[in-house]
């Protein structure tokens, strides 16, 4: 790997593009170079845990209305939705699939400098892959290089602490995994590279206050716009550059201005891209810092007991989880028992506190209204607090992997004075944890979670054709198709299926 420097230039200072970081990401993209037997056997995997996710939330409003606007847009040869047959814009199969997948915020993960799931770029790639007729061996090329540039930018860019949401990397990583798996040269790619980012940097009021339905769309939101980008690029259009360079441009005026210096490491060339095998799959359905402490809880509640004499929890962790998904973030919502689903997903308060009465955690049983609202739940939940905590934030920084952690210790204290005290650095699932997932893991997951969702045959299709990747010639096989009575209530019209 090479680290670059990237900075801001002004316009009197020539910045050679092939000294800019999007010329740079996109040579790596443009890089014909073998993806290693294990990389391919992680994609795999992470193809599987995509569909698993999807399966579970196929019936869920989101999943549902974004569906219905993709199947607005009928298209050949087109690209195939998850839950239905027909093909469709790939543009739109991107953001109806990249919604199904982000919606129960269940699928993988990469955290450092920055926050993502780069199992996002798995859709737009896919959907491109289908309708353009790629190979299987060309939609692993493609992923591999959207979680390579995706954890790279993520390793060395923050965009969190300027409000920035994550999708700011997931549009250019889109793009360039796009632009490998439809082996574009170099210069298409960089203007890619530049539009994606130019038009999926929002804020992260996606993820704070009242959280909506759009946490789930803006990941699919980015697809659907690198997918546009590549196309426009594609045409001979252009992207605003130097994108993250310019005088007017990323640094100077969205992060930490004209004198701040990021660097971002990049695979040279011919380097094999290996980052996918950095990032982890999730074991239970919540934010990915509640992993560990839901692995915690459930370790600490038979040592606990009686959770009614409990007289407080206070959970010593990181920066991020204490002001993103703590106390720390002063949103009352994360504490209310009306709160949305995608809310109590972001509050590690709630999360504990059901995690310790139940034992365990479930995608959809543990965010019911109905759970939320026990009033010895309440109570529990109203107890526990978080606090930053200098060392848990230097280890969830770190750069060493046998230092990097995202758990933490908890402090509970009953009523009649004592106190217990745990502490858990990596869920279980973690690929350094106690129960790495391994490709049985990820198969289970699916089966699990699309039960009486897909026919078991159609789970076992759908297993066959993705553990044969490599060989699969008809990318369409990587779809599923349930009853039409799974696909939940339909949903109302909009601009697309207008009816007076």
């Amino acid at each position: 790997m090479k680290t670059h420097e990237v900075r801001t230039y002004r316009s009197a200072e020539h910045l050679p593009r092939e000294d800019q970081l999007a010329w740079k990401i996109a040579e790596v993209a443009a890089d014909p170079v073998e993806v290693l037997p294990e990389v391919t056997e992680m994609i795999i995997n992470r193809i599987i845990d995509n569909a698993a996710v999807a399966a579970a939330s196929v019936a869920r409003r989101p999943v549902a209305s974004a569906r219905a606007q993709a199947l607005c847009h009928p298209y050949q040869p087109g690209a195939t939705v998850f839950g239905v047959t027909g093909r469709v814009s790939p543009e739109w199969a991107a953001w109806a699939n990249g919604t199904a997948v982000r919606e129960l915020d269940f699928h993988d993960t990469f955290l450092a400098a920055e926050y993502s799931h780069p199992g996002d770029n798995i859709p737009p790639v896919l959907a491109v892959a289908q309708h353009c007729g790629l190979s299987g061996t060309d939609l692993v090329r493609g992923v591999a290089t959207g979680y390579e540039i995706q954890v790279d930018l993520v390793k060395g860019i923050c965009l969190h602490e300027h409000k920035i949401d994550h999708i700011a990397h997931l549009g250019p990583s889109a793009a360039a995994g796009i632009g490998t798996a439809l082996k574009l040269p170099t210069d298409i790619i960089y203007q890619a590279v530049q539009q994606a980012l130019h038009t999926t940097t929002t804020t992260r009021q996606s993820r704070k206050g009242e959280i909506s339905s759009w946490k789930a769309y803006a990941p699919s939101f980015a697809g659907k716009m690198a997918v546009e980008a590549v196309d426009r690029v594609m045409r001979g259009e252009g992207a605003p550059s130097p994108a993250w360079e310019g005088e007017d441009g990323f640094i100077a005026w969205l992060l930490s201005g004209p004198e701040a210096r990021y660097f971002v490491p990049l695979p040279e060339k011919g380097e094999a891209k290996r980052a996918i095998l950095d990032t982890y799959t999730k074991e239970h359905s919540a934010e990915y810092q509640s992993q560990a402490l839901i692995d915690l809880a459930r370790k600490m509640g038979p040592l606990i007991g009686d959770l009614s004499q409990v007289e407080s929890i206070v959970i010593h962790t990181s920066h991020h989880t204490h002001y993103v998904i703590g106390t720390g973030a002063n949103d009352p919502q994360k504490m209310d028992p009306k709160a949305s689903r995608e809310t109590l997903d972001h509050s590690i308060m709630y999360i504990f506190a059901v995690a310790l009465e139940d034992g365990g955690w479930h995608h959809a049983k543990s965010y019911a209204p109905e759970r939320a609202a026990r009033p010895e739940t309440v109570a529990l939940w109203h107890k526990v607090s978080t606090v930053e905590d200098p060392e848990w934030t230097r280890r969830y920084h770190a750069h060493d992997p046998k230092e990097k952690a995202f758990g933490g210790r908890v402090v509970v204290t009953l009523k009649n004075g004592r106190v217990i005290t745990e502490e858990l650095a990596l869920a279980d699932a973690h690929p350094d944890g106690a129960r790495p997932f391994k490709r049985e893991n990820y198969k289970r997951k699916f089966l699990t979670l699309s039960e009486g969702v897909i026919a078991p045959a159609e789970q076992q299709r759908f297993l066959a054709a993705a553990e044969s990747l490599p060989d699969l010639a008809d990318l369409s096989a990587l779809n599923f198709v349930v009853d039409a009575d799974k696909l939940g209530a339909p949903r109302p019209h909009g601009i697309f299926d207008w009816r007076k």
